[in-house]
């Protein structure tokens, strides 16, 4: 027995009323970036159900190069694949949701960020602007960093909100825009 067992005996139970899916688009037309803390998972704060929205998730939900790809990525196949059923001037919108106590907000103590560096290989420059000590602001800099990018199809919106983990609730900070 694993620690992975209990979670394949829920996963059967799953399996047992399972209705396969047609590739097609989300049906809330909605991608979320958010972090990979265990206390934010969109799919029980927001309510999401299987096939409403895909979620990319990595430490503080930042907007990172790889985020702006899979953002550009998943434009071009809801144009390619999915032009009948998506409108023809939207695609669909970037939530990206950050979250208060953020533990990449430990990444702001140069001490502790130089002992992330050598556990994960990453320069301290880039962690430290990985840090999420204010959420508000990074959600903001990070709605601009895709809204700025060159990557981004005018065609999807970006907001920006923040989950605060004392009381459940989601703020928005950066209403819905377009490039």
């Amino acid at each position: 027995m694993t620690r992975m067992t209990p979670l394949l005996e829920r996963n059967e139970q799953f399996a047992r009323t399972y209705t396969p899916m047609a590739l097609g688009p989300p049906t809330a037309q909605l991608l979320i970036v958010t972090c990979l803390d265990h206390r934010v998972d969109p799919a029980i704060v927001l309510g999401l159900r299987l096939g409403e929205a895909p979620v990319i998730r990595n430490a503080g939900g930042r907007v990172t190069p790889a985020v702006i790809g899979d953002v550009a990525y998943l434009a071009l196949l809801a144009e390619q694949l999915f032009a009948g059923p998506v409108a023809a001037d939207r695609l669909f919108e970037v939530a990206v949701v950050h979250h208060t106590q953020c533990g990449t907000g430990f990444l702001a103590d140069p001490g502790f960020r130089h002992q992330a560096a050598g556990a994960t290989g990453l320069s301290e420059a880039a962690l430290e602007a990985s840090a999420v000590a204010d959420p508000h602001a990074t959600v903001k800099a990070d709605v601009e960093r895709l809204l700025t990018s060159p990557l981004l199809s005018p065609k999807v919106s970006v907001s920006g909100h923040v989950y605060d983990v004392a009381t459940g609730r989601i703020t928005t900070t950066v209403d819905a825009q377009h490039p």
